[in-house]
């Protein structure tokens, strides 16, 4: 059963950070949404910074940044017809994959089987990862996680839509909820209803729904798979600060 994003969302005091991909309602678009959000210090001095092609994370403020590790990174790149949206690091990784056609049609997997949940005991929080065909609308989403906070054991799960429905998308977050240590995500991602093709509208939407204590920065994409053109909107909390 679909549910409503924000809804959702708006119920869940910290789901983490997020991916939602899916079709508008007309089936022209495909609309990808990340977001980040933050229970401490370090994690919520981050802004979104548009780059060729994507997004990067940066300090808001540099004077503050306590560890680099783990918050900045590129979230989101494009190569060879297709949008990389991941929650670190391994965004570069499955760009190489791509680039490179290592293990053709199975870039995205092969990439990801390069790779760890974060190492940050004793949450090790799950990396998330999606890709997106920019001109037939199929996707892929992909968690890589710890089994239950045991670090010794890794699970790598993958999803792929390569047939989405119209007005309809999935969402995968990092984490279930907050807690101590934040249980991370489990299951399918989860099915939900996709009501806009302006990004600027569902933007909107989505970051009202966001906790206001906890989020950060958001993106969003649309994408129109006539063309393969995009349209991207970024939303960030906090000013940046110069240096």
């Amino acid at each position: 059963m679909k549910k409503n994003l924000y809804k959702y969302l708006a119920g869940n005091e910290y789901p983490g950070r997020g991916i939602c991909i899916g079709l508008s309602p007309d089936g022209a678009k495909v609309m990808v949404a990340y977001w980040i959000m933050g229970r401490s210090a370090n994690s919520r001095n981050r802004v979104f910074d548009a780059i060729p092609g994507g997004i990067r994370t940066l300090a808001a403020d540099p004077a503050k940044l306590e560890d680099p590790h783990l918050i900045i990174y590129n979230p989101v790149l494009t190569v060879n017809e297709t949008t990389i949206v991941t929650n670190g690091d391994q965004t570069d990784t499955i760009y190489h994959f791509i680039r490179d056609n290592l293990f053709p049609g199975y870039s995205f997997e092969a990439a990801l089987s390069t790779r760890l949940f974060e190492d940050d005991a004793p949450n090790y929080t799950p990396r998330i990862s999606g890709v997106v065909d920019m001109r037939r609308g199929g996707y892929k989403l992909s968690i890589l996680k710890s089994c239950d906070g045991n670090a010794a054991s890794v699970q790598r799960q993958t999803f792929d839509y390569p047939q989405p429905v119209a007005g309809e998308g999935q969402l995968i977050t990092t984490y279930q909820k907050n807690g101590a240590p934040i249980p991370s995500f489990a299951g399918e991602p989860m099915r939900v209803t996709v009501d806009e093709v302006d990004p600027q509208e569902y933007a909107g939407k989505i970051w009202n729904a966001l906790n206001e204590d906890n989020k950060v920065s958001l993106f969003v994409r649309a994408i129109t798979l006539a063309t393969g053109d995009y349209e991207d909107v970024i939303i960030n909390k906090y000013n940046t600060v110069e240096a």
